[in-house]
């Protein structure tokens, strides 16, 4: 044989795009006891334990878990509690070149008090001092890499310009290279609000709903609906009355919720459910699909305690 048809491979099949999430990582601070205690009590924990938290972090571990090449981008402070998340989010594999790292500053943290009879979790957060990424933070991102940028609201200015440049990206392209892009509304926040008219999929959160007065995920949808664009997709999660969503075409689909036979565990649930509809759409699935699949993954996320075994 030749020399040079030897040397003749076939060419390495392209990395499949990524899925990056933009937001909040912080320490959580998981105290499980028996039931909630009484104020001015003294009560022993069944248990306790450091957990990685932040929306934005919680569903790059889904994203990884359910198999799908993803990405962290957030701010991260210096010291014990910072390199402890780190090194939790490369466990998972989820890819790490986007966090932005501080000199100085307080990781947040959350301290989280969770009841084994009941299932519910009250949460305490500390903020911290470290500022959000920045869309000049964001320019340093290849947005040939992504097929999905996920942001969780926070300083709505700067993941709007992040969100416009996407939008740029995507008109120099075809359809095919186009990036999707997703934004999560979860704090009845006024100026939070204009980012829901930026995103092609919208996740409201039943908070939200509710401080604009409505009762129900339908309800919801349609009084919100004319706060997206053209061609979007808006999705509301109701916990035990499961989720709703309307598309591009204005048909309300439902599912309904698969709760595990025994409530553990909701911390983190309804960043399962964001992360597993996007899992679920960026692979082709239909908006009845990628809404059961991601009430079916919540589900069993609150059937144990974090996020490993939910598949």
């Amino acid at each position: 044989m030749a020399a040079g048809a030897a040397a003749r491979r076939d060419p390495e099949p392209a990395a499949e795009k990524r899925i990056l999430c933009v937001g909040l990582v912080c320490l959580d601070i998981i105290s499980v006891v028996e039931a909630y205690p009484a104020e001015d009590s003294d009560t022993r924990c069944v248990s306790q334990r450091w957990q990685r938290g932040g929306n934005a972090s919680n569903s790059c571990t889904v994203l990884a878990l359910l198999g799908a090449p993803c990405a962290f981008m957030g701010s991260l402070a210096p010291g014990h509690a910072a390199d402890f998340v780190l090194a939790d989010l490369q466990r998972y594999g989820v890819d790490v070149r986007h966090a932005v790292r501080w000199p100085a500053g307080r990781l947040p943290t959350s301290v989280v008090i969770a009841s084994a009879s009941r299932g519910t979790r009250t949460i305490l957060h500390a903020g911290g001092n470290l500022p959000d990424v920045t869309a000049r933070d964001f320019e340093r991102v290849d947005l040939s890499q992504y097929k999905w940028i996920h942001w969780e609201a926070r300083n709505a200015a700067e993941q709007a310009a992040m969100m416009q440049r996407v939008e740029r990206y995507n008109r120099a392209r075809p359809a095919a290279e186009r990036v999707r892009t997703s934004v999560e509304v979860e704090k009845p926040r006024e100026e939070l609000l204009p980012l829901m008219g930026l995103g092609h999929v919208v996740f409201i959160s039943k908070d939200l709903a509710q401080h604009f007065g409505y009762r129900s995920a339908p309800e919801a949808l349609r009084g919100l609906r004319d706060r997206v664009q053209p061609g979007a997709t808006l999705i509301c999660a109701w916990a035990e009355a499961g989720a709703d969503a309307v598309g591009p075409d204005g048909e309300l689909v439902h599912s309904d919720a698969f709760p595990p036979e025994t409530l553990v565990d909701t911390l983190g649930a309804g960043d399962t459910f964001n992360a597993a509809v996007i899992f679920a759409l960026s692979a082709g699935k239909s908006l009845q699909d990628a809404l059961t699949f991601g009430c079916r993954i919540a589900g069993k996320k609150c059937g144990i305690q974090g996020f490993d075994g939910i598949i």
